[in-house]
């Protein structure tokens, strides 16, 4: 059973999976290769000059990787809750468990509807619905969480990132039962 899984690997899904892998979380991502941003060119994220959607989606996957993430290439088709958590059904790879699920479908929001999520109006030009969140990511439904555009935040990359780190933060949180902070420090050269 994965401590956290996380369906989308866009901005908000790599985000939340690199820190989930990287506190040390079992960590599953779980990508339909559906990102909106796959069609964007993005130069208004700090810290980067230009990049292609598409790069910017294979470099966040790789990061989330690098810190230990699974990645797996399939289409969710359903998340129900268990006693333990949730079960992940895919089209094609079966069955995984994990104690807590973020979200990060953007603009989609079958899988929340079937997993008995609650929804409201967007905000958002052209986004009619997302998911009910807290202030945190939590929903309606213990252990599920959303994070970026499906959450209701801007569907700019650097918004949805953010958000993204935000949600994982929270749930690595709750699982560690401490308040979780990840901070780097400059490596000397020496």
């Amino acid at each position: 059973m994965y401590d956290i899984a996380i369906i989308g690997a866009g901005p908000a899904g790599a985000s939340a999976a690199l820190f989930a892998a990287k506190a040390g979380k079992s960590t599953l991502l779980v990508d339909n290769d559906k990102s909106m941003t796959k069609r964007a060119w993005v130069e208004n994220h700090y810290g980067v000059v230009g990049i292609t959607g598409p790069d910017m989606i294979e470099t966040g996957k790789k990061q989330a990787v690098h810190f230990g993430a699974e990645l797996i290439d399939d289409k969710v088709n359903d998340i129900a809750k268990t006693d333990n958590g949730f079960v992940i059904t895919t089209e094609e790879k079966g069955t995984f468990e994990a104690k807590h699920v973020i979200l990060a479908t953007g603009v989609l929001l079958d899988l929340a509807e079937k997993a008995g999520v609650a929804t409201k109006p967007g905000t958002e030009p052209r986004i009619k619905t997302v998911v009910d969140v807290d202030q945190d990511g939590k929903t309606n439904v213990p252990g599920f969480w959303a994070a970026g555009t499906c959450a209701g935040v801007s569907v700019h990359t650097i918004i949805t990132a953010g958000d993204g780190a935000k949600v994982a933060i929270n749930v690595i949180s709750e699982l560690n039962g401490e308040r979780y902070v990840d901070h780097d420090i400059l490596k000397t050269t020496e």
